[in-house]
């Protein structure tokens, strides 16, 4: 079974339009674990409009499945990584005013600047991911970063698919076959969300992990958090 790593950066987005710590994201994360997923991930970024730096502190002891902690490897965030020592940390090139994640990494480029945070990270006991597009020539960059795992940037996927263009998954199923000859695990994310998960679990093959936020909490504001984390289950088994 694929597991499911639950983003609970909209609940502090949530938190932090109000003040105070009403939703609280240590209670979500202990809930969301209580109702079944595999782990819990955060995303902080410089300007901590949602996670905030603290909050990885908090966290820490309460996680008792994964904790996946994504990011721009600048020194403040890797200096937090090395020090809390999470499950997983996964290396996103942010921009610092990115609203979102938007693209992955160009593992030729960045080599030797991946190799030298991803042996750091390793030498911790931290399992490492980077992010990556769908394109082989990156997923073989990745394989020579010394990465243990790839996280497939999913948004072109789910653009696709929504406009029923069901070809959309074909690189990513070319990129995880690629990446699992070479030694990778698999991870994936974003805009993945129920409309479109189960599709995505049946084609990608050798997918560990799927890391989901934004689709899922609004998914629950509808249905509820424990009903929407076990349709996710369901979908990946």
């Amino acid at each position: 079974m694929t597991k499911l790593s639950v983003n609970i950066n909209k609940i502090a987005t949530l938190r932090n339009a109000r003040g105070g710590s009403v939703p609280n994201v240590v209670q979500v994360a202990k809930d969301v674990q209580r109702f079944g997923a595999q782990g819990v991930t955060i995303h902080p970024r410089p300007d901590e409009r949602h996670i905030r730096y603290q909050d990885a502190y908090d966290l820490k002891s309460v996680v008792t499945t994964e904790y996946n902690i994504e990011g721009n490897p600048i020194p403040k965030f890797l200096d937090m990584v090395l020090e809390l020592k999470p499950t997983q940390v996964t290396l996103v090139p942010d921009a610092v005013d990115a609203i979102t994640s938007n693209a992955g990494w160009d593992t030729i480029q960045h080599k030797e600047y991946l190799q030298g945070i991803i042996s750091r990270c390793k030498n911790a006991g931290i399992r490492t991911s980077i992010f990556v597009d769908p394109v082989e020539t990156m997923i073989r960059g990745a394989a020579e970063t010394g990465t243990d795992r790839i996280e497939l940037y999913t948004e072109a996927y789910a653009e696709g698919f929504q406009k029923g263009n069901k070809k959309a998954i074909t690189p990513y199923a070319k990129c995880a076959e690629l990446a699992h000859e070479l030694g990778l695990g698999i991870n994936a994310g974003h805009d993945l969300s129920l409309a479109n998960i189960q599709y995505f679990k049946q084609n990608i093959p050798h997918l560990l992990e799927v890391s989901i936020g934004h689709a899922l909490i609004c998914e629950a504001i509808y249905e509820g958090l424990e009903n929407v984390i076990a349709e996710y289950l369901e979908k990946l088994k």
